[in-house]
């Protein structure tokens, strides 16, 4: 039983170290690559359902496009480990009320976001042989509406639901500056309240976890360093 003991406390070193190292990692790999993914996305597609402009004709739009929607299965993924590795860091501090939320709020955002990105890209990859009945029958306008409403009104809504919860996280095991946990609240407001009227609007969602995960990686790498019990301070 003794023998036990100092392997526990030797583990868990290296698990504080690289624990909000990993979560700051996974933010940052996973803001990136929204952001990215976003802004071809929003640049390519016309915002009216009814003009696609280029993407019946032009391939390398519909190619680009495809990249973007490409790479948010890779966002998807590391925003999970995102979640879960800070919800690890948060431990039995957090509170069951918002740890559900934070937690389902950001399963949801991932499912919508992947049911969102499949249809888009079955109606992009569909465009170049049957572009012009796309367009005839009304089947580009539906698909564009269903996109929009999917990422708009429901993933949005569940990233607001994300950072409130983990704003009121952070600042009740006051893991994140006054100033973070207020931007925070910001964002929620923003995402739920004014993301119909300005789409641009969305890219504050991955901005906002960009700098809490550059907080969370400046801070691991700044606080003191821990050293471990049997360890003499001159090796």
């Amino acid at each position: 039983m003794m023998s036990r003991e100092p392997l526990a406390e030797a583990g868990s070193v290296p698990r504080a170290i690289r624990t909000p190292r990993a979560a700051a990692l996974a933010g940052i790999a996973f803001s990136v690559l929204f952001i990215v993914a976003l802004v071809l996305i929003r640049t390519a597609v016309p915002a009216d359902r009814n003009a696609p402009g280029e993407l019946l004709t032009d391939s390398s739009q519909r190619e680009a496009v495809l990249f973007a929607l490409g790479l948010v299965p890779f966002a998807g993924i590391a925003f999970l480990w995102f979640v879960g590795v800070l919800r690890d860091r948060v431990g039995e501090a957090e509170d069951r009320f918002f740890a559900t939320a934070f937690l389902g709020s950001g399963l949801l955002f991932v499912g919508v976001l992947f049911v969102a990105s499949a249809v888009a890209a079955g109606f992009i990859a569909s465009a170049g042989e049957h572009g012009d009945g796309l367009l005839a029958s009304g089947s580009w306008g539906v698909g564009h509406r269903i996109i929009n409403e999917l990422i708009n009104v429901y993933a949005m809504r569940m990233a607001a639901v994300f950072t409130l919860a983990t704003s009121t996280i952070l600042a009740r095991t006051r893991l994140a500056p006054r100033w973070l946990v207020a931007s925070g609240y910001a964002v929620a407001a923003l995402l739920l309240l004014a993301v119909d009227l300005l789409p641009w609007i969305a890219l504050v969602f991955p901005a906002w976890v960009l700098v809490l995960s550059l907080y969370v990686l400046i801070n691991s790498f700044t606080r003191r360093r821990v050293v471990d019990p049997g360890e003499r301070p001159g090796s």
